[in-house]
């Protein structure tokens, strides 16, 4: 495994991070997830394999995401070799109506977060998304807050545009507060409007990039019409930001396919070894054991320049889809 800084924090991490929204209860929208035994192994497969890196959220599965990912490092590592990070939605309208403020509801869902992790603190703290019903400056300020209190390492940003997240670092420059060190949005080879403002900023100022989604919610991991996986056939979210433009990634797809044959890996490997020549960290879901030491391997596939050129070759612009489509 590679290992990186976050930004310019003190953060190392691999440069695989393992995603934890498959783990959990079936609660909410995601029926595909993995319960506490089963989240334990592919845990215990991932830090075997290099990974150090781990992403989960306040919102996920109803929180128990965090609770089976925090219980399984809890067993498995010891808390200064892991790395992770943890994101807080927005007010809920039952905080509005009791009066809770952007400060409150930032420490309120952290306190709730590491309790659910069993953890005295986390190592990347991020907001989920960007809300215009709330005052964003204050948002930072609580976050950064945090980072003085030594109970958050860095703080980070995501699903937001490149001039929000300028906006923000340049806020902290200007007040003394903790810039934000990494930007988790939608990439990967099937969806790439992040390449026209947010890379370009990132390059220049130092911020990571640890996008989702790396796979495409398994599309980039098989060929079109091949038996797909309980994910795939269940995940109506993801349904509703791949299917539009289905018969366009086909192309792509299928040159995915072409340069796996040619190299003699698998597709998820030439998928995710293309995003790792862009980024710092793909988030990256894993369920099973197995599929993880196949997943790291992507790290060892070099891809030519004609063979990067090939799979990028058939793009066109895609509208704006799931969080991203409410940014507005």
């Amino acid at each position: 495994m590679d290992y990186t800084k976050l930004g310019r924090s003190d953060v190392e991490v691999s440069r695989i991070c393992m995603g934890a929204m498959g783990f959990g209860e079936p609660v909410g929208i995601h029926k595909w997830v993995i319960g506490a035994e089963e989240t334990e192994a592919v845990v215990k497969a991932g830090l075997e394999a290099g990974i150090t890196f781990f992403d989960t959220a306040h919102g996920y599965n109803g929180g128990t995401s965090e609770h089976y990912l925090g219980q399984a490092l809890r067993k498995l590592a010891k808390r200064d070799e892991v790395q992770v990070a943890t994101k807080f939605g927005t007010r809920t309208p039952e905080e509005k109506e009791a009066g809770v403020d952007e400060r409150g509801h930032v420490r309120a869902c952290f306190e709730e977060s590491l309790e659910r992790l069993g953890m005295d603190y986390v190592d990347l703290y991020i907001c989920h998304m960007w809300d215009y019903g709330c005052d964003m400056e204050v948002i930072l300020r609580a976050m950064s807050e945090l980072v003085d209190e030594g109970r958050v390492r860095a703080i980070g940003v995501s699903n937001c545009f490149a001039w929000q997240l300028a906006h923000l670092n340049d806020v902290a420059a200007y007040e003394g507060l903790h810039r934000l060190d990494s930007i988790q949005g939608h990439y990967n080879l099937l969806f790439r409007e992040e390449e026209r403002e947010m890379a370009p900023y990132c390059h220049a100022y130092d911020v990571s990039m640890t996008p989702y989604s790396a796979l495409a919610s398994g599309r980039l991991t098989r060929l079109p019409g091949a038996e797909q996986s309980k994910r795939m056939a269940t995940d109506t979210f993801a349904k509703g930001k791949y299917d539009a433009t289905a018969e366009e990634d086909a192309v792509i797809i299928n040159r995915v396919h072409d340069v796996a044959e040619e190299l003699g890996v698998t597709m998820a490997d030439v998928s995710l070894a293309w995003l790792l020549t862009k980024v710092t960290a793909p988030v990256v879901g894993m369920t099973r054991p197995d599929r993880v030491a196949s997943t790291v391997a992507a790290k060892d596939v070099h891809l030519t320049s004609e063979q990067i050129a090939y799979l990028e070759e058939p793009y066109v612009p895609h509208a704006l889809v799931g969080v991203m489509a409410q940014n507005r």
